[in-house]
């Protein structure tokens, strides 16, 4: 009976993702004038519908197997969640507190490409967050809001100073028992790399990879156009866009409020979790949305200025260079960095107002 209840569940969000996919990914304005279909698969990976568009001829289709393989094999390495022996990251968790574990050029990688945005958000963006985020677990059946004595007891495990790293030997190790590195915030970035460097080793030169919102594109449309992305409007469902973003060879992912919640009360707990203090961030912004080149950069981005807030959050991202971001408060404001044109993003709900920079 569990088991005909779980994938029925499956099912369900299935569904619902793909149907999100549809209204928040490319707003095919051009279609017509180029006669460019796009050739389009689909997967269930990363806890998500991950959705590959082909705006290219192709004659042999298993280049879409072999980006699904190249995700599954991240998946596998870095989950927290399925303990079939592969995940490195599981294996790095159990062994907290006791010893170093080796690592592969993938997995090191991402850990190191944490560790630094660890450091660069001052501690708001932490991979070992882990323990909060399983006391929580918001996302799933057996989400929660904790007691604080919980979430006391919690918090002296999350300190990205004790995940250490050895570059040369490729191996970590977390100091503390019970600590848990947590790659969910950054591996979907570093699967759409990988899943786009495929693409493009393959001759590919127009296409999307879409895994659950986290989107890049390359190059630009087949006749030459931007790329047009609906920005999912935070107060609607799934699919109800606020405005346009326009790219050419860039990656656009979003953290916000209305991604992944709990609702106890009358109160929504969303899944952005603070790890100075254990409970979900409320600083006033309900999206944070980062355009750059490379989407594991956006990824964790995406969430490190959220947890930074609006005035901090900006800040960063002016230091960068090649990225861009677009934030959206509960008051429905919208605040842009510096580079954001009116040509790269344009607001198309009235009840949204652009600030003046």
């Amino acid at each position: 009976m569990l088991e005909k209840k779980v994938n029925v569940i499956k099912l369900l969000c299935f569904f619902l993702i793909f149907f999100s996919l549809l209204g928040c990914s490319v707003l095919n304005k051009n279609a017509k004038q180029t006669g460019n279909e796009p050739l389009v698969e689909t997967a269930f990976l990363m806890g998500t519908i991950v959705k590959i568009s082909i705006y290219d001829h192709i004659e042999d289709k298993t280049i879409f197997q072999k980006v699904f393989n190249r995700i599954a094999d991240i998946e596998a390495k870095m989950t927290i969640n399925s303990a079939t022996g592969q995940s490195e990251i599981i294996n790095l968790n159990n062994a907290a507190g006791r010893e170093s574990c080796k690592f592969s050029a993938d997995t090191f990688y991402v850990l190191e490409k944490g560790k630094n945005y660890s450091e660069l958000s001052g501690g708001l963006f932490d991979i070992t967050i882990g323990p909060l985020v399983k006391l929580w677990n918001i996302g799933t059946e057996a989400a929660t809001v904790p007691q604080e004595a919980e979430i006391l007891t919690k918090l002296p495990l999350v300190n990205y100073h004790n995940l250490i790293l050895d570059k040369d030997k490729q191996t970590a190790k977390l100091i503390v028992p019970g600590m848990i590195v947590d790659l969910g915030a950054i591996a979907k970035g570093y699967a759409a790399d990988e899943a786009a460097k495929i693409l493009l080793e393959n001759g590919i030169k127009h296409a999307i990879v879409n895994l659950g919102g986290n989107i890049l594109v390359l190059n630009t449309r087949p006749d030459g156009s931007a790329w047009r992305l609906g920005l999912q409007d935070p107060y609607e469902p799934r699919g109800d866009y606020m405005g346009i973003v326009n790219l050419k060879n860039q990656t656009l992912v979003s953290s916000g409020t209305y991604e992944r919640y709990l609702e106890r009360n009358g109160k929504r707990y969303h899944h952005i979790l603070n790890p100075k203090t254990g409970y979900p961030e409320d600083n006033g912004l309900v999206s944070v949305s980062i355009i750059t080149t490379s989407s594991i950069d956006a990824d964790a981005l995406s969430t490190a200025t959220f947890l930074l807030g609006l005035e901090k959050g900006l800040e960063l991202i002016e230091k960068l260079p090649d990225t861009e971001a677009i934030f959206i408060t509960t008051d429905k404001k919208v605040y842009t960095s510096s580079g954001v044109s009116a040509a790269d993003f344009e607001i198309k709900k009235n009840e949204y107002q652009l600030q003046k920079k």
